[in-house]
């Protein structure tokens, strides 16, 4: 299995996941050119991917779900309600549809989409199944719910949201009422937030992780990192590599 961010953050998400022999993104938020050129990064070319499949609606998730799709001929695997949502961007695109919490095959993978809670139509994290083993994704979420807990255990790799400090954007420039809604039960996980989800999470067979949705304004990598080191040294379970997403350039690739 392989998993790098292209990109994550406000202004862009996709991550790219290698599973069993399929190839996949999770949204497209960058175009059509940038996503190949990101792929191109880590040796991988945009013809040898699948599909796409998407958590939410939100514009830095799905800006360029139509065009890659349509581009590399591949389908775009989505609920039903998010997909009402985004439909002027798929346009003739091929689209495979979803029920959130109803695990569904994809050629020897096994997708199965779980509710977050988050202020979109459908929101889903995913965990993304093969004989190798699991990957966890959940960005984009208010809380952690059992649920999240429960779905995200025993994986190989994690991608977890990891968008704020706490002090960092109760202090920042933001107006009163986005500082609220990023707080809320539909907005984002926080460093600490992240790290007590990470600490539920850890086992002896998580070996990546993968520190996901920074702000730009209301964080800083360093204190991420921190937290989750943390938790990973006091639980003394595992020594997973931990790699933090970038807007603007890739992440390491974690190859298990």
């Amino acid at each position: 299995m392989r998993v790098c961010l292209l990109a994550s953050g406000s202004k862009g998400n996709s991550l790219y996941v290698e599973a069993g022999d399929t190839r996949i993104l999770v949204d497209a938020g960058l175009s059509a050119v940038e996503t190949g050129n990101r792929l191109a990064a880590i040796g991988v070319h945009g013809t040898d991917l699948h599909g796409i499949i998407v958590t939410h609606e939100h514009s830095d998730h799905v800006r360029g779900v139509g065009t890659v799709a349509r581009k590399y001929r591949i389908p775009v695997m989505i609920s039903a309600p998010t997909r009402k949502q985004v439909e002027r961007l798929l346009g003739k695109t091929q689209v495979q549809e979803f029920d959130s919490g109803a695990p569904v095959m994809f050629r020897d993978i096994v997708i199965d989409p779980f509710p977050i809670t988050h202020d979109a139509a459908d929101p889903v994290g995913f965990v993304i199944e093969s004989h190798e083993g699991k990957i966890g994704i959940a960005t984009d979420l208010g809380i952690a719910t059992r649920l999240v807990q429960e779905k995200l255990k025993q994986c190989r790799m994690l991608v977890l949201e990891s968008n704020h400090d706490e002090q960092m954007l109760q202090a920042g420039p933001y107006p009163w009422h986005l500082k609220q809604r990023i707080r809320s039960r539909h907005g984002h996980l926080s460093n600490i937030e992240s790290a007590q989800l990470l600490e539920e999470l850890i086992h002896s067979g998580l070996e990546g992780l993968f520190l996901a949705h920074l702000s730009e304004v209301n964080n800083d990598p360093a204190l991420a990192l921190e937290a989750t080191r943390q938790t990973i040294s006091r639980t003394n379970i595992c020594s997973p590599a931990v790699f933090v997403g970038n807007q603007y350039r890739v992440s390491g690739v974690c190859a298990v």
